[in-house]
């Protein structure tokens, strides 16, 4: 027996191993073409259809998908489909509203690279604190983003290799940092585009194969688990599900309005008229795998119960897609490719939130406040710094093995889409939305999700904090938008984008 799990351990590394070797790789051959620091954060703004489309998806589907959305789906059943199509739809929206636009506006406008700049042009202000701002809810709610992919990687290692957790944190997070440092944006592009197709490859087979192994396992036998309540939408395990729940689970697509590292896929794109081609790729692999992962839940749930196991909350059920790979396949190498869909959706959400972030650090403190002259050697220089110094931050708020990746995922989601999703929108849609009125929607919108998250009271509603931070972003920024005033050549530059071809 003992043997058995050597050979399946030590075929599981090979195939990590080999996965680990490529997006170096990849990381090693960006780091020889990029000349600048808009290469290093924005790619040049050349990405293709497919590359922007996959890459945008698999930067936004961290290893919650593979691990989060799977355990919800486990405990609650199909009534944890509200998130994924709450998310379908936000994904649509936000390509089919925000994309084109953003492109637009943030070419016109300065040539912007990082969202916090993009503001400051579009206000045509010199305030720092249009940039600083939200700089810092970058920083505050990109840490706890990161902490949770790290958090879902070392999970993954605790489980493969009976690893003491620190160590199985500080080995995933080494190999994120070297293709990060190394080749910036276009690496994290590239690696995404592959790393998309593996993740959907593993999530249809798995839940497919599961199925048709597991004994006298038919729909009618799923329908009745639970007198039915587990394949009905509208009901909560044992509990009728509340329409506060549904309107809860429906809300994590406002979230894609706010969220820095998908909106800079969409400013880097070659040019806007790839967009429609970029959102039906997008829109196809986001259905297949968001139903793919409510899948692997529930067929996870019976597959695994056929063989004696029940795992009792959401966050030991984070393993329910592992467990059921490295049961269902006999031959470690294949289970490790399998299971290297986990290690992409991780690596390729981690990489953009620390490219985000350091982007944040170096163009919109550094050079902001400390050296606007500064070289772009030298910037590429704190950048790759800043990099490391996020890493170690998020290393340490992972350190702790009794945090849930969806728990870390769900207020960071609620962060940006909260603070950043109503006056992106109103930035592009509303000619009238004035510089106050951004401070008012941005400020409000955080301190919102980080109140609702921390007073009992309020988190206790079942309310996800999303809902009210983001309806009370949108109405500060709009009331103080409305007794302000915008300057003249602030409503020209707004004209003047919207009939800019990109």
């Amino acid at each position: 027996m003992r043997y058995d799990r050597f050979v399946m351990e030590s075929s599981v590394f090979i195939a990590f191993f080999i996965y680990f070797l490529g997006v170096i790789g990849v990381g090693i051959y960006f780091y020889n073409k990029l000349k600048n620091i808009k290469e290093y954060f924005l790619g040049g703004r050349s990405l293709n259809s497919w590359v922007a489309a996959m890459s945008a998806q698999a930067a936004d589907m961290s290893g919650w998908l593979l691990m989060g959305l799977p355990a919800a789906a486990y405990i609650s059943g199909l009534s944890a489909s509200w998130i994924a199509i709450g998310l379908a739809v936000g994904t649509y929206l936000n390509w089919k509203i925000i994309a084109q636009r953003l492109r637009q506006f943030s070419s016109h406008m300065g040539d912007a690279i990082t969202i916090p700049q993009y503001f400051q042009n579009r206000f045509l202000t010199s305030s720092r604190a249009i940039r600083v701002i939200p700089a810092l809810v970058i920083f505050i709610f990109f840490l706890i983003y990161t902490a949770s992919a790290f958090n879902a990687q070392a999970k993954v290692f605790e489980y493969l290799f009976s690893m003491d957790y620190a160590l199985a944190l500080a080995m995933g997070v080494v190999v994120i940092l070297i293709y990060t440092f190394l080749g910036g944006f276009m690496a994290a592009c590239w690696t995404d585009l592959f790393q998309g197709f593996l993740m959907l490859f593993a999530m249809i087979i798995v839940p497919i194969c599961a199925f048709g192994v597991t004994p006298d396992l038919t729909f009618n036998v799923m329908s009745a688990h639970n007198s039915g309540m587990y394949l009905n939408m509208f009901n909560f395990a044992s509990e009728n599900i509340s329409i506060i729940t549904i309107i809860s689970y429906f809300a994590w697509g406002l979230g894609y309005l706010g969220m820095p590292h998908i909106l800079v896929r969409f400013m880097a794109i070659r040019s806007s008229d790839m967009i429609k081609k970029a959102r039906r790729i997008a829109m196809v692999w986001v259905v297949l795998t968001l139903f793919s992962a409510i899948a692997i839940g529930v067929v996870g749930y019976f597959y695994l119960a056929s063989k004696g196991i029940i795992y009792p909350n959401k966050s030991e059920a984070e393993i329910v897609f592992i467990d059921t790979v490295t049961r269902l396949v006999p031959y470690g190498f294949i289970a490790g490719i399998l299971l290297s869909a986990v290690l992409a959706a991780i690596m390729s959400t981690a990489a953009s939130q620390l490219l985000v972030t350091a982007s944040t650090i170096t163009n919109d403190f550094y050079k902001l406040l400390l050296r606007p002259n500064a070289s772009d050697k030298e910037l590429m220089i704190i950048s790759r710094l800043a990099v490391f110094a996020t890493v170690l931050l998020a290393y340490i708020l992972a350190l702790n093995p009794n945090n849930s990746v969806m728990s870390l995922v769900s207020y960071a989601w609620a962060g940006f889409g909260a603070s950043f999703g109503p006056v992106i929108l109103l930035s592009l849609f509303w000619r009238n939305l004035t510089l106050k009125g951004a401070y008012a929607g941005i400020i409000s919108g955080a301190v919102v999700v980080l109140l609702w998250e921390n007073i009992l009271l309020l988190k206790n509603t079942g309310v996800y904090s999303i809902l009210p931070a983001f309806f009370i972003s949108l109405v500060f920024a709009a009331l103080v938008s409305k007794m302000d005033k915008p300057k003249p050549e602030v409503l020209k530059l707004f004209d003047g984008a919207l009939k800019t071809t990109v």
